[in-house]
């Protein structure tokens, strides 16, 4: 049956979505074929910052699906912000080097050089990302830097990723993780996969980070730049990773924020972020005793109350994916508490605000559970057994009893899928210039191990340690954010192994 999905008749798709303006800027050859590089003795310098020449970029006011979006995240009014959009190449396995591929692009600040933001495939789109970051970052970084955020492939307004029904995406995400049950995630998977095989066709495989490192050079020749400079957060971080591979003479500066762990056995790689994911919910259970919080002391209890009720109206999936989701950013955690405080009185409210993103789709954004369903299963090599399956599912729920049978989860909905072409590879960048890798000791999504591991691999990484909680450190730790800003504006690149204090 496995095999069966990528054998169904395709035909190519070349879909577009609407932008602020008709004509997206339209890449062209500059001289070389993507996947090529420049050969290179050992890592280059650090190239010297530039501004844009030949841009083909057109910005215009953003659009009300974009503004909509924007709203929630109240910018302040002095923030500049234009949208736009790059077409690259769809490169479906079935049809290389063809079709197209139409990104949404927003520039945030009035700096002369682009600035390019990529975020993890299942956080907010790359667009409203590079908003929420500007707003954390100091005033003077955006005269230097215009950000310029990205909603990858499959994602946000770059032809988002709608593929599982709704109602196999409810049953996915309502199954209990603590229940250590994997055939119906196993049987569910298969279904969804099915679906989105016949929704998406030749796009499917193209959903990769491989190919979405392809776009981020499409993006570099649409702005007119000699070398990309780019923050990659989370996830984010292995698109320039893979990119810095892939085209090392066109890297800039790279900030790689929570770089996540290379490992290609996906056991290895999963249990390091449910370790991390169970002691980010420990950081937050101290950090609300700490500013007496609506839960004091008990917020583990009180989580546990939430999960043990028959009378409360979310699943615990849904539950689990709430709170994990808002572990994701500090700034959330005093809504999280309230949250988790208004369940335990039999208020959803908080709790289901925080899980809809990832569940819930309308008319102006999908739910992100489909394109992170289909990009993680074409990034994983490795597949287990059912047997197996239920055996890590039952260690981790033991483990780690808070978000290791969620965890184990992800490795089961990729288990019916075949490994596509291009497989996330081990990327070490041997010619690429100095990149600055932040890792932050308490993170659920990229804990601090899988960073570092990754940052060893890259020839020419330099690591810097906060030993804070939360996913991600820049424009959340004043020291990793210096650090970030000295790199970027000047040049200098701090010291392998600098530890930023809590």
């Amino acid at each position: 049956m496995r095999r069966l999905w990528w054998l169904l008749p395709l035909a190519l798709l070349a879909s577009c979505a609407a932008g602020p303006s008709a004509r997206p800027a339209i890449v062209v050859n500059d001289g070389e074929q993507p996947g090529q590089t420049t050969p290179a003795t050992g890592p280059r310098p650090l190239p010297p910052l530039s501004e844009p020449k030949n841009s083909l970029m057109r910005w215009a006011p953003c659009g009300d699906e974009i503004t909509d979006r924007l709203a929630k995240l109240t910018p302040p009014a002095e923030l500049r912000i234009d949208c736009g959009r790059v077409s690259g190449v769809l490169d479906s396995p079935y049809a290389p080097g063809r079709g197209t591929m139409r990104m949404q692009v927003l520039r945030v600040g009035t700096g002369p050089v682009p600035l390019l933001v990529v975020n993890d495939i299942d956080g907010l789109p790359g667009t409203l990302y590079a908003v929420r970051l500007a707003m954390s970052l100091p005033p003077e970084f955006l005269t230097h830097y215009s950000l310029v955020g990205i909603d990858r492939r499959g994602t946000g307004n770059s032809d988002a990723v709608r593929c599982v029904p709704e109602e196999v995406r409810a049953k996915l995400v309502d199954l209990d993780p603590r229940s250590g049950d994997i055939e119906p995630v196993v049987d569910l998977a298969r279904t969804a996969g099915q679906q989105c095989t016949l929704t998406l066709e030749s796009r499917l495989p193209a959903l990769d980070t491989w190919r979405t490192a392809a776009d981020l050079e499409s993006a570099r020749v649409a702005l007119g730049m000699a070398h990309l400079h780019a923050i990659g957060h989370g996830e984010g971080s292995r698109v320039l990773s893979v990119f810095a591979e892939r085209y090392p003479d066109k890297v800039g500066r790279f900030v790689l924020d929570g770089l996540p762990d290379p490992n290609e056995d996906p056991v290895v790689a999963m249990v390091g972020v449910a370790e991390g994911a169970d002691a980010a919910f420990s950081a937050f259970a101290e950090d609300c005793a700490r500013r007496a919080c609506e839960l004091g002391s008990g917020a583990r209890q009180a989580l546990t109350e939430v999960l043990a009720s028959n009378e409360f109206p979310l699943a615990p999936g849904v539950v689990l994916r709430g709170v994990f989701a808002a572990l994701h950013d500090r700034q959330s955690w005093p809504a999280l508490s309230k949250a988790i405080a208004d369940a335990r009185s039999g208020n959803p409210d908080g709790l289901s605000a925080f899980a809809d993103p990832v569940i819930q789709e309308s008319d102006a954004l999908p739910a992100t559970y489909d394109g992170t369903l289909v990009t993680r299963c074409n990034d994983t090599r490795g597949r287990l057994s059912t047997a197996q399956l239920a055996a890590t599912a039952k260690d981790w729920n033991t483990r780690y009893p808070v978000f290791g049978g969620l965890i184990a989860q992800w490795l089961a909905v990729c288990s019916p899928w075949p490994v596509a072409s291009h497989p996330v590879t081990q990327p070490q960048a041997p010619a690429a210039p100095p990149m600055v890798v932040l890792s932050t000791a308490t993170d659920a999504v990229t804990p601090h191990s899988g960073t570092e591991r990754a940052a060893q691999q890259l020839t020419s990484a330099v690591l810097v340690s906060w030993q804070g909680a939360g996913h991600g450190a820049l424009g959340t730790s004043a020291c990793a954010t210096a650090a970030a800003n000295a790199f970027f504006t000047e040049g200098t690149v701090p010291r392998d192994g600098t530890v930023c204090p809590p």
